[in-house]
Formats: C-alpha cells, structure tokens, sequence
C-alpha cells in the first residue's frame, strides 16, 4: 500500500495506546488526522492539543468533511471496535480504505529494520528500552510503543534519517503475523486471549508462526525456556540467570540493579538500571541483546541503562516515602499479578500490602478465575473493583465477586470506581498497588492526591 497517496487519516479508536502511537507518526508525516474514541483521557487531550480532531459520540455526522472524500482518506481501526459501531459501517458501506491498525503498521515497517518484541507480558517495558537504548545511540530509532514512556513523554519516538524501527508484536487476534522482522524478541507465551485461541496450544503456534516470519538473515531473542528447539534460523536466548544473555554478580546498590551482562560476545561489568523489578532486570537483558546484535556500543547501552525512567503504569511509582508506598501497575493476567507481586514482596518484605484490582474481559476472568484468585491472595489485602467489559458483552455469571469468594485472605472486600477514593482513605496503608488494564488508570490521580494530602497532615499518625 502506497500511505503517500492519502492526505487523511481517520482512527477509529484514536485514543487506544497503539492507535495514537500510529496518529502521532502520521502526524509527523505531515497528514490530517482526526478519529473517534468512546471516553475522552489525558491522552486524548494531548493528541488534541497535537491538532488531532477527536470527538467521542459515534455519530456519522461527527466525521469532518474532509475525512468524507474516500480518495483521499485512509480509515484505520482496532479489534477492540464493536462491530455494529455505526461510523465503522458507514466507512466499509462506502467502499472507503478500511483497514486494521496491524496493517497499516506491517505496511509503516516494510520501509525499515524492523527490530519486533513480542510476548503475552513485557513487550512494552521491553520495547520500551530497546527504543531508549537505540534513541540515544549513534544509531537512533523510530519506535510504536504500548506504554508512555517517561523518558519521551510519549508512545511514538522519531529519529530522522534513521532505519531502525521498534514496534510491539501483538498477540491479539494475531495481529503480530503482520509483521516481518529483522530481529524479534518473544518473552512469554503464557495462555491468553483465549476468546481468540480457543487453548494455549493454538497460541504458542502462532508465537511459532511469527518467529517464522522472521527474514531469513535475521535473529530471534527468545526467553529461555520456550521451546523453539525446532527453529531454522539464528536463535539467541536469554533470561535473568542463564542463556546467551543473561545477568551476573546482580546486587542492589542505592535503591538501583548493578549487574554484568553476560553474552557470546564477553562480558559488559556492572551495568546501572534503576527501573525496580528484577523481571524488568530480564527484560533489560533482552534490550541489551538486541543492541549488541545490532552492533550499539558498550558505552551508549551503560548509558542507556543508567538513564532510563521507566513507562507510566508499569511499576510506576505515584507516592515512594519512608511511611507509605503507592505503585500503579498495568498487570491484568495472573502471571503479570504474581511478577508484579512478589517484586513488591521483594522490596518491602517488612511491609503490608494493599491491592485494588480491575479485571480486564469477562473472558479473561472466567478463563482464569482461580489463577486471579491465587495469585490475589498473595496480598495482605485486596479491594476488587467491577469488571472492565472492553469490547465485550457480559458472560451470565462472571463478575469479580467470583473471584473474590475464591480468594484465600480474610481482608477482601467490593468497591466502584467511583468510592475507591475515600475507601482508601479510611485505611492504615503502608504499601498500595492499582493493577488493571481497564480504566482504573483514571483513579490514580484522585487516590495519589489524597495520600500526598494524608502524608502532609503527617500520616499514619
């Protein structure tokens, strides 16, 4: 597909993580860009204050007149659109170019190396390095990011004149088979989207059939442990401890990792990274990797490192003092809960820990319902919040009540979006985590505001 063709580019969808990291590109490269989105967020407001049109009631009449000349626009949507969503329908009943976002990336990529992280968890915060490592190398990259960064204040990161692309390989109605790498990263394969799927099975096949997408020169950056024994090109694995790339003599020094990088090439010694977590130690070793096959320089990932501050929403620290803790986290699967978790454990053994969980699909929760359950009662405390439907229809009996009574700890209880606040407010906190992939991202502020506001009165006393 020739994208130079078209003068506008409408998004249904605008606002969703990965639609607006492709706005802010065609923004860059000079087109119109406007779109719908259901709910108006911080985002939104800054994709406006870009020059995007956004408006947020489907509603043909909504559509700027520019964007109704079929020549000359380009109409790009997410799965996550219903399918009776009426602007949707007027596009595809007028024969517009109408195409998912998984495309139009694939089509964006064919003019670059593409350097693909894929995986059911880390692909953002993996990304996300590998992007900073690559910006600030001699190299630079453009990257399509899952996450803010907060190094960038942004999803999209441009660098003019260079090759490199950075991109996140979704999973989700495989999508990431769209893609075509130079270098591809897969950091998990754990059983998701089974409303997709159907088993784990049928996902790890597909996993499979994107490595094998990979070009024929290039290399795939596996986490140890998955099985691609039966792979016909250059593989490299990695992990915390072992494989090609791996961590050694790690050690805490002043709240932050130090550690040496482990690889075919020798060793690096002891690289700095502050973001905490040692699974985003991990994922640290999988960027490294790929800057090292690319040919980045020791220094300008030591640099890289040392610098990095991390993606709002992946242990992303709101409130960090002596008498109280509040992190918001984006895990919304139980393998991402347990990580998430047992990091905290890990850091504040001495502490108790509260947790506010959304769940994220009616299928997911039923799909895993005990899995949530388990890895939920490894806090002190939890609050559940409803579930966030996203694109679905509710599933008769499937309610975060469900998980709730499978729970294992005594202090458990409901609440809404709307009381958390003041719930919260009436508790002894010493560490709080929000986890979820919904809309609880629009209850960290409120709830940030009023610890800092308890802390100031000189809480807990």
């Amino acid at each position: 597909m020739d994208l130079k063709r078209f003068e506008n580019i409408y998004l249904v969808g605008l606002g969703g993580i990965g639609m607006s990291a492709l706005a802010r590109y065609f923004m860059r490269e000079g087109k119109k860009v406007a779109g719908y989105d259901r709910t108006s967020t911080v985002l939104t407001d800054e994709l406006e204050a870009e020059g995007m049109e956004i408006h947020f009631t489907d509603s043909v009449e909504k559509i700027p007149s520019a964007f109704q000349s079929k020549e000359n626009t380009l109409v790009v949507y997410t799965p996550a659109i219903p399918k009776n969503h009426n602007e949707l329908n007027y596009f595809m009943n007028n024969d517009f170019e109408v195409v998912k976002r998984s495309l139009v990336l694939g089509w964006i990529a064919e003019n670059y190396k593409l350097l693909a992280v894929a995986g059911t968890h880390g692909k953002t915060t993996t990304s996300s390095i590998l992007a900073h490592i690559l910006k600030t190398s001699s190299q630079g990259c453009n990257a399509f990011l899952g996450g803010i960064t907060r190094n960038y204040n942004s999803n999209f990161i441009y660098t003019e004149g260079s090759q490199n692309m950075v991109a996140e390989a979704d999973e989700y109605d495989r999508s990431f088979l769209k893609l075509f790498p130079e270098v591809a990263i897969i950091t998990s394969m754990d059983a998701d989207h089974l409303d997709i799927y159907g088993t784990g099975d049928a996902l790890s096949s597909s996993f499979h059939e994107f490595a094998d997408n990979i070009k024929e020169t290039g290399i795939l950056i596996y986490k140890m442990g998955l099985d691609f024994s039966n792979f016909n090109k250059q593989a490299l694995s990695y992990s915390l401890t072992e494989g090609d790339f791996h961590a050694g003599n790690m050690n805490v020094v002043d709240g932050k990792y130090v550690f040496d990088l482990v690889s075919p090439n020798g060793v690096w010694k002891e690289l700095t990274f502050g973001y905490p977590g040692k699974h985003n130690v991990e994922n640290a070793i999988a960027a490294c990797a790929v800057a090292q096959v690319m040919g980045v320089t020791e220094a300008e990932v030591r640099e890289a490192l040392h610098t990095f501050t991390g993606i709002k929403r992946r242990f992303d620290y709101q409130v960090n003092t002596p008498e109280l803790v509040y992190i918001d986290d984006y895990a919304h699967h139980p393998a991402e809960l347990e990580t998430c978790i047992k990091s905290v454990r890990d850091l504040y053994p001495m502490k108790e820990i509260t947790g506010v969980f959304q769940p994220h699909l009616f299928s997911r929760t039923r799909d895993f319902a005990d899995g949530f359950a388990a890895t939920l009662s490894l806090l002190d405390e939890l609050v559940m919040l409803p579930i966030y439907p996203a694109r679905e229809e509710p599933i008769e009996g499937v309610t975060s009540e469900m998980v709730l009574n499978r729970v294992t700890i005594d202090r458990k209880e409901m609440s809404t979006k709307t009381e958390i606040t003041n719930l919260l407010a009436g508790k002894e906190l010493e560490v709080l985590l929000t986890l979820g992939a919904g809309d609880i991202d629009t209850t960290v502020e409120p709830i940030r505001k009023m610890l800092l506001d308890k802390l100031s009165m000189g809480y807990p006393a």
